[in-house]
């Protein structure tokens, strides 16, 4: 299905609405219904960072502490409004059976710690998808007017259809080797997160509730491992940069994943696996500059 900006209207925010009301909203199915999407964007005019929750998610996520920010901070900070926009009564794709399958952000330039933000989403790009639809959920941040961050996340629910032939999806490549580090994710790692990413589903944090969506135990935000492996190449980083990650698996809490980063022609290819390798639960390509 084609995105328009033509039929888009325009939602504009004071500050960043709740996620708790908003998600549980968000966590009513509606099986068997054609996916529909608002038509509209959602903005938040002159956000002020909080340099106290940046810093606690700076430490959470392995990124030291810096004038500048990473650019998985700006999309935490557009998450509510993704929220927002899933919980309207004009969304049928819920995220009760969503899936974060891959995401895309780009660092048009370094952004201050500093700066005011003005903070936008909308959803568009609703495609078949063999097990349902998927859709993109699409950021951007702006100062003084410039775009300096965009990002996209692709979800795939389960619970919608969309009519037409499905198309398949290109994957990361992957090559099993040995990991050049491990990490050791202990089991209070979810309610870290969450406390500085405001994300309130339950399946990172509590046990039954991970058992009741299938899995044994809790396992980490897909964000967190997209963080903890853009971490790891601090200090590497050019001025511009894109990130694409494509979300394999999920990793259960507690947990030992390993951990390689290879240099290409462009930029870095990152993988977190399993602890000998084999298996990847994340894969990230990073490269130089805008798309």
């Amino acid at each position: 299905m084609a995105d328009t900006d033509l039929a888009r209207t325009a939602e504009h925010l004071t500050e960043p609405p709740g996620m708790g009301g908003a998600f549980t909203r968000a966590l009513i199915p509606r099986r068997g219904d054609t996916a529909r999407i608002p038509a509209r964007a959602v903005t938040i005019h002159g956000h002020r960072q909080d340099l106290a929750r940046l810093a606690d998610y700076s430490r959470v996520c392995g990124f030291t502490l810096r004038d500048s920010v990473p650019a998985t901070w700006i999309h935490v900070l557009t998450f509510p409004l993704h929220v927002h926009l899933l919980s309207d009564a004009e969304s049928s794709v819920r995220l009760v059976g969503a899936v974060h399958v891959s995401n895309d952000m780009t660092m048009h330039r370094t952004v201050g710690s500093d700066e005011v933000l003005d903070l936008t989403v909308h959803l568009e790009n609703l495609r078949p998808h063999r097990r349902g639809a998927l859709v993109d959920l699409v950021g951007q941040a702006h100062v003084d007017g410039e775009l300096v961050w965009d990002g996209v996340s692709t979800y795939l629910s389960s619970s919608v259809s969309v009519p037409g032939d499905p198309v398949e999806r290109d994957r990361t490549p992957f090559e099993a080797r040995t990991p050049q580090g491990l990490w050791r994710l202990p089991a209070d790692l979810g309610r870290h997160y969450r406390r500085v990413s405001k994300d309130p589903n339950p399946i990172h944090t509590n046990r039954l509730a991970a058992k009741a969506f299938g899995f044994p135990r809790p396992i980490i935000h897909g964000m967190w491992t997209h963080a903890r492996a853009l971490a790891a190449l601090e200090g590497r980083l050019p001025v511009s940069y894109t990130a694409h990650v494509d979300f394999v698996k999920p990793i259960l809490l507690p947990g030992t994943v390993g951990f390689t980063s290879t240099a290409t022609a462009h930029g870095q290819d990152l993988a977190v696996t399993s602890r000998d390798g084999a298996k990847p639960f994340l894969l990230m390509s990073v490269t130089d500059g805008a798309p």
